[in-house]
């Protein structure tokens, strides 16, 4: 077969696929194969997507077919898709959904299938055969303490379950979803939002009730969680990452539901109110005196007969929640995040235990819309000093991308990006306390980070809010939950490694539509030649995720205007 030169896609025999970037088919092959493959580097000018298992039944669980994935691979395929990659594909979209969990007799669950010969494997496997019962006619017994580890081995083994066990009532609670904010202004969900808790609520059916919404920051993931709960009317436990969302969760709730003050607690260091909607942190649930005692507020999970439990940032759900949340299967679990992707590689336990992803929009379609800011982004290259380079040279690599983050020399270009943007509220964001206390000195902004009082914070956002504040430089605290919609720019002067996620939620504190429609400014400070490049490179996966296309530039031509800069664009 003669190859096609208009189409940018080649697909190889090993599920890889190399995305030719800058044609004129480019942008549509890559939002027709985003869906259902990994992207796994993006350089200049070909992107690499890998077809795994977990994003074809992440894909199936949203409601894509076999049929336009298949098409996709065919018509932006430069040569004839390879046999044996069309057979694995139709292999894995086949197995979701071949397992399922559903209710059995005597208050047990039954595996069913209608293999046999797989009901055999999962009975003599060793990571299942102690978890499930005697065979039946229906399939096999599981009891219902075992659903969340039974669905985790079962992954394991290269089988998703579809659980359609259903989910306990919870206690009534009606959240009405008011018609106008406290200033007038009329307040409804967006068709997405709205279109988000209906893929994850699906009538009330055992094939809802359990799954991730994925939607940028600034996009309202927080509305989706109220429309949520308004959907299902029943107590809603909340878990988010820091005091500071406790306070936005509350604040949200109040403003844009019909919940009483009484009805909304907070479960944090200061207070321990247990109400119809609790809010509390990671950091809560997760508290022990030693390693070795047991996590003394987990019992939260089972205190109030709750209908709904909501994660916040359900990419940052720490390791032990993941154990507590295996034992309340039974509960109905929503995950809210911008970014699928864990750092820790616990991708499939988000799948098995919260749930496959229900929903999601590309961050780009929500910009053409107005939903969203449109961004630009840039990536500044700052020279190592010759003295720091030699100690740079002749160190181990975790050292090497502390002194490349680290490096002085940024600050003199973050004092230029700030003066560019003396008008525009600015976010300057880091990595490393020292470094951030000499950027506060160098151009005299107020510092937050994880030692500053909670009040303290609250009152220096509310100025930055206010507009008394036009810089405000925060540590990583001010990677989540932290609502300040009005930031139009943000400096990142170093990042943590090469976290993609972390790309995800600071880009996304500019996000919030302008009032004066202008779009927002996410400028990454890279040490040139350095470790700390190459792992920006990894970071930026999601800028090319989410197709955005970023600038690089040498730090020396800051001088001059932006777009009449010397720079090699990454196309996205």
């Amino acid at each position: 077969m003669n190859p096609r030169s208009d189409c940018p896609l080649i697909v190889q025999s090993d599920r890889s696929l190399l995305l030719e970037v800058g044609g004129p088919r480019y942008a549509a092959c890559r939002d027709a194969i985003a869906p259902f493959c990994e992207l796994l580097k993006s350089p200049e000018h070909v992107h690499t997507y890998r077809l795994t298992p977990l994003s074809v039944w992440n894909a199936a669980a949203a409601g894509m077919g076999l049929g336009p994935m298949r098409e996709a691979l065919l018509a932006f395929s430069r040569f004839e898709v390879p046999a044996v990659v069309l057979r694995d594909l139709e292999d894995l979209h086949a197995r979701y959904g071949r397992l399922r969990l559903v209710p059995g007799p005597g208050g047990d669950l039954v595996l069913e299938a209608e293999d046999p010969l797989l009901l055999d494997q999962v009975a003599s496997s060793p990571l299942t055969r102690d978890l499930v019962g005697e065979r039946g006619p229906g399939g096999l017994a599981v009891a219902v303490a075992r659903r969340g580890e039974i669905k985790r081995q079962l992954i394991k083994l290269g089988w998703p379950v579809e659980d359609l066990a259903g989910y306990v009532d919870g206690g009534p609670l009606a959240v009405g979803l008011r018609a106008a904010l406290p200033s007038g202004a009329p307040f409804g969900l967006r068709d997405y939002q709205h279109a988000a808790v209906e893929a994850f609520h699906r009538d009330g059916g055992p094939q809802g009730g359990s799954g991730v919404v994925v939607l940028p920051c600034g996009a309202g993931k927080t509305i989706v969680g109220l429309g949520a709960m308004a959907r299902i009317g029943r107590k809603t436990l909340i878990l988010t990452t820091n005091h500071t969302a406790v306070r936005q969760w509350r604040r949200e709730l109040l403003a844009k539901t019909e919940l009483t003050e009484a009805q909304v607690g907070e479960y944090t260091g200061a207070a321990k109110e247990v109400r119809p909607v609790t809010i509390t942190t990671y950091q809560i649930l997760t508290w022990r005196r030693r390693k070795t005692d047991p996590f003394v507020h987990f019992e939260l999970f089972r205190q109030n007969d709750w209908g709904l439990v909501i994660y916040d940032e359900v990419h940052m759900l720490p390791a032990p929640v993941f154990r507590a949340t295996a034992d309340i299967q039974a509960t109905r679990r929503l995950g809210l995040t911008a970014t699928l992707v864990r750092e820790d590689g616990h991708e499939d336990d988000v799948f098995t235990l919260i749930g496959p992803k229900r929903y999601d929009v590309p961050w780009k379609v929500l910009e053409r819309r107005g939903w969203i800011a449109e961004a630009r982004c840039l990536e500044v290259r700052v020279p190592l000093a010759a003295d720091r380079r030699k100690a740079y040279v002749l160190s181990d690599q975790r050292t090497q991308f502390r002194l490349a983050a680290e490096n002085p020399d940024k600050l003199a270009v973050l004092e230029v990006l700030v003066a560019r943007h003396a008008d525009d509220p600015t976010l300057v964001i880091g990595q490393y306390l020292d470094q951030l206390d000499a950027a506060a000195r160098r151009i005299g902004a107020p510092l937050i980070t994880g030692k500053t009082p909670k009040e303290e914070r609250l009152r220096l956002y509310g100025r930055f809010r206010e507009g008394e504040i036009r810089t405000l430089i925060v540590s990583k605290v001010g990677n989540f939950a932290v609502d300040l919609p009005e930031a139009r720019v943000i400096v990142q002067l170093s990042g943590t490694f090469g976290s993609r996620q972390e790309e995800a939620q600071r880009l996304g504190r500019v996000l919030r539509p302008k009032a004066d429609g202008r779009g927002a400014r996410f400028y990454t400070l890279v040490s040139g030649d350095t470790v700390e490049q190459e792992f920006a490179q990894h970071r930026q996966l999601f800028l090319t995720e989410q197709g955005y296309a970023y600038r690089i530039v040498d730090a020396s031509a800051l001088a001059l205007e932006e777009e009449a800069c010397p720079a090699r664009e990454r196309r996205a």
